[in-house]
């Protein structure tokens, strides 16, 4: 018979360390020969992102670069496709270095790379910065260049592999005409010619994208034309199928689905036609969603909450699903019969997994959680959805309170954290969380909401959130937590709120113009939109004219919705965290709110995390602000817990 226990004081194995050093972070993936490279990060070596090769077992591990490297771009500020392996001989890896943003090679097998990009470091900021690189003509690489050293802008281009650019620029060849943004460059397999995309302010890449097909000369920049996209269209993604076609995304319909260009004939097919997302944000460059099988099939990630996997036919159009046992997939790599991609799953979480696409048997070769927790501290997911105030549906996902054997005391409801992802065009994707088994083995609720403007769920749902930031994102989660309330799952005097970034605005927006939290935690959280307009990185810079109004045309909307001018309406709790060298929200946005709160006398903590950016990497901090937010919650809601307390101003 179960337990009887109060909610919230649950003992729980799964522990802040647990989260935080058990979790590293996975990115792309790649074979190499009969062995496999992966992206990993490291956050007990401060967030260090390597490479490691591993056999086709997911063992004999070998780490390739080794630190102080640290393969990670900075490229739009959030980075991506920051390395490549070049198989010629010697096979080799290419990568982009945090710390000065520089471009390397190493053979594999040595130890120390060789520079191939010069120095452009400007009071220790690197002014030219790359990424997402393929391999070129002439023994180069094509990459995306960043150049921060004037106004910015970016370009396609061609560096040398010989090392002739690492202290002359010139040598670096422009490929294309300037642009705010580019991204996504593709060589046809002939190498004759090349597709990118790009898009200009006020646009971010999913309002609108251009596609651009450009015969490679041997000289100048090249002439492109437009082949796809265009105000209000989002192209995703390009891929040759071979030397006259190339597939791409495009949400022209509505949803981002599959297309194929035919350069002969200058003729655009949609090869699917169904209310599902094939891409999503292109928060981060080089972000994958389908891997070219063959010039016949596509394999594609698809879906709405959950993602599955599908073969796309290119010439006659269709799709047959492809049965596997995940909630999520991305492709990453294909070879002979076998896809490595990125799946997750509800007791697995996120993995690279190795997948027979004949047999369909898949074998695991890395997971980003090192052990997995007692399942039986588990919870089950639930896809949640209510109506807003407007009659349109809000999609959560719902995680009840879970652990085998113990039950809350009787009569009494769970407390439970609202999520809030960040972007705020994000999504709320269902897999094994550590974090929310946290909270949830001890007997507390998480429900993570996707409000309107959320991906996932179509164009016509991402557009809500268009002029209504603060709005819409609050009603739509304030709804959330009004049907659990409604439905009695959730007690409606225990109530919180967290979210980072994007996120951290809607909470503090919830909080200030809201009444159904009874607490609130903003992690490096948005909270004046002057500010974030005038001190933020080039590719957000113009990201709220979408979001709020143009600036300063909509001045006076943008003093309006920003919380840091109305927190006299807070009422409640707050804990704010945040990193001292956030260049996207800066720290005086936290600090203002936290002097305003104690002026107001509202019970407060905030924590600066030293050698910190927009978001957590250390696993020292990461385990602080777990443990900081469970104490905080313990003390508003009065229930017992082991984690160290804080104090509250």
């Amino acid at each position: 018979m179960p337990m009887n226990l109060p909610f919230g004081s649950w003992p729980s194995s799964i522990t802040a360390h647990d989260v935080a050093a058990g979790t590293k972070p996975l990115g792309g993936a790649c074979f190499n020969g009969e062995r496999i490279i992966v992206q990993e990060g490291r956050p007990a070596e401060g967030g260090r992102i390597t490479l490691v090769e591993y056999d086709r077992n997911g063992e004999n591990s070998k780490e390739l670069i080794d630190a102080p490297f640290n393969v990670r771009s900075r490229v739009h500020e959030y980075g991506g496709a920051s390395w490549i392996l070049i198989e010629e001989e010697p096979a080799r890896i290419i990568f982009a270095n945090f710390s000065d943003q520089r471009v390397y090679s190493l053979t594999l097998g040595q130890s120390e790379p060789t520079v191939l990009t010069p120095q452009s470091l400007v009071d220790g900021d690197p002014k030219l910065r790359f990424a997402e690189f393929t391999r070129g003509p002439e023994n180069t690489v094509v990459a995306i260049m960043e150049d921060l050293r004037a106004e910015p802008v970016r370009h396609i281009v061609a560096i040398p592999l010989n090392g002739s650019a690492a202290s002359d620029l010139s040598k670096i060849r422009v490929l294309s005409a300037p642009a705010r943004f580019v991204a996504a460059p593709r060589l046809s397999p002939n190498g004759q010619k090349l597709s990118w995309i790009s898009w200009e302010h006020p646009n971010m890449p999913w309002d609108s994208t251009r596609l651009h097909l450009a015969q490679l000369t041997d000289e100048g920049i090249l002439a492109s034309r437009v082949i796809a996209g265009g105000e209000e269209e989002s192209v995703m993604q390009p891929e040759w199928l071979d030397d006259d076609r190339i597939a791409f995304i495009s949400d022209a319909s509505g949803w981002w689905n599959p297309y194929v260009y035919q350069d002969e004939s200058s003729r655009t097919t949609r090869l699917v036609d169904r209310p599902a997302e094939f891409a999503g944000p292109l928060w981060q460059v080089g972000t994958r969603w389908y891997v070219v099988e063959n010039p016949h099939t596509l394999l594609c990630s698809y879906g709405t909450g959950t993602k599955s996997l599908a073969r796309v036919h290119s010439a006659t159009g269709g799709l047959d699903a492809i049965e596997l046992p995940f909630t999520g997939i991305r492709p990453l790599a294909l070879k002979d019969s076998w896809l490595l991609a990125g799946t997750s799953s509800m007791t697995e979480g996120e993995q690279i997994t190795l997948i027979n696409l004949e047999t369909l048997e898949h074998s695991e070769i890395t997971r980003a959680i090192g052990d997995l927790p007692d399942p039986a501290m588990l919870p089950d997911v639930e896809e949640f959805e209510c109506k807003n105030l407007a009659g349109q549906s809000v999609h959560a996902l719902l995680y009840r309170p879970a652990q085998a054997d113990l039950t809350g005391v009787e009569g009494e409801l769970p407390p439970f954290v609202t999520f809030v992802h960040g972007g705020p065009t994000s999504q709320a994707n269902p897999t094994l969380s550590a974090t929310v088994a946290y909270y949830t083995s001890r007997g507390i609720g998480v429900v993570d909401v996707n409000y309107g403007g959320s991906t996932g769920y179509g164009r016509e749902y991402r557009n809500r959130l268009r002029g209504s930031w603060g709005v819409v994102d609050v009603a739509d989660t304030v709804a959330v937590i009004n049907a659990l309330v409604g439905q009695k799952i959730a007690d409606p005097a225990r109530i919180g709120i967290e979210g980072g970034s994007a996120g951290g605005w809607t909470v503090l927006c919830a909080l200030t113009f809201a009444d159904v939290f009874t607490a609130g935690i903003s992690r490096y959280g948005v909270s004046d939109l002057v500010g974030l307009v005038q001190d933020t990185h080039d590719f957000e810079s113009q990201y709220m004219f979408s979001l709020v109004g143009p600036y300063p045309e909509a001045a006076d909307l943008y003093e309006k919705r920003a919380p840091i001018n109305h927190v006299s309406k807070i009422s409640c709790p707050v804990l704010l965290l945040q990193g001292d060298e956030d260049k996207v929200v800066p720290p005086a946005q936290s600090q203002v709110v936290a002097d305003a709160l104690a002026e107001r006398g509202i019970a407060h903590a905030y924590i600066l995390f030293e050698g910190e950016q927009h978001g957590f990497r250390k696993s020292e901090n990461i385990v602080r602000a777990l443990e900081s937010s469970l104490a905080f919650y313990a003390q508003i809601f009065r229930f017992e817990t082991d984690a160290p307390g804080i104090e509250l101003s």
